[in-house]
C-alpha cells in the first residue's frame, strides 16, 4: 500500500528507491521500475537504461547534468513463464505515487523535464487526459519549467519493425537535445 492505495495484481510492495535528489538541470522521468530495476533497486539500469545512456550520448547530453527517476515507483507486473513481464500501472498508481514525484521535483529543480511515455507525462504535467501525441515535439511550459514527451526507451526496444525503431529512437535523441538547448538558454 502507498499512500492509502492498495494495487492489485502482481507488484513489489517496495517502492524502487531513486538515489538522493540533487540539483540537476535536467530530470528524465519513465513510467516505473522494471524487472532489472526492480532487482537492482536503482533507474534505468536495464535495456531502456542502455537505450537511454545510448541516447543521451548521441544527444551530447551527459549524465552529470540529468536526474533520472519514475513517474511510478514500484514494478507492476504478470508472470509470464519465468518472466516478470511489465504491466501498465493504473492511473490510481500514477496518482499515488505523484506525491514523491512532486518532492525530487521540487528538491532537483529541473529546468527542463523530458516524460518518457504517457504514463510519464500525464504524471508530469498532473493531467491524466494528456496525450503522447498531441505533447510530441513541442516544448510545454508548466510551473516555470519546459516539459518535453517522447517515447519511453522499451517502445524502442518492441517497436515491431526496423522503421518504427529508428523513428522512436531518433524522437528521443532530438527530445533530448532540445532539453539540452533550452537547459542551456534558461538562467
Amino acid at each position: 500500500m502507498i499512500a492509502g492505495v492498495a494495487f492489485s495484481g502482481n507488484t513489489r510492495r517496495k517502492p524502487c528507491p531513486v538515489p538522493a535528489p540533487r540539483h540537476a538541470p535536467i530530470m528524465i522521468v519513465g513510467e516505473q521500475p522494471g524487472d532489472q530495476e526492480d532487482l537492482q533497486g536503482k533507474p534505468f539500469v536495464g535495456p531502456a537504461g542502455a537505450m537511454l545512456d545510448k541516447a543521451m550520448e548521441e544527444a551530447g547530453v551527459a549524465r552529470k547534468n540529468v536526474f533520472v527517476t519514475n513517474a511510478v515507483k514500484h514494478f507492476k507486473w504478470e508472470p509470464r513463464g519465468k518472466r516478470r513481464m511489465h504491466k501498465t500501472p493504473a492511473q490510481r498508481e500514477v496518482s499515488a505515487c505523484h506525491y514523491w514525484l512532486e518532492r525530487e521535483t521540487d528538491a532537483v529543480q529541473p529546468r527542463v523535464i523530458v516524460a518518457l511515455g504517457a504514463t510519464a507525462l500525464k504524471s508530469v504535467l498532473g493531467n491524466p487526459k494528456a496525450t503522447l501525441q498531441a505533447s510530441m515535439g513541442q516544448a510545454i511550459e508548466s510551473d516555470g519549467r519546459h516539459i518535453l514527451a517522447t517515447y519511453h526507451p522499451s517502445f524502442v526496444l518492441r517497436a515491431p519493425d526496423p522503421e518504427t525503431r529508428d523513428a522512436a529512437y531518433h524522437a528521443i535523441v532530438d527530445a533530448l537535445r532540445e532539453a539540452y538547448r533550452l537547459m542551456k538558454q534558461q538562467p
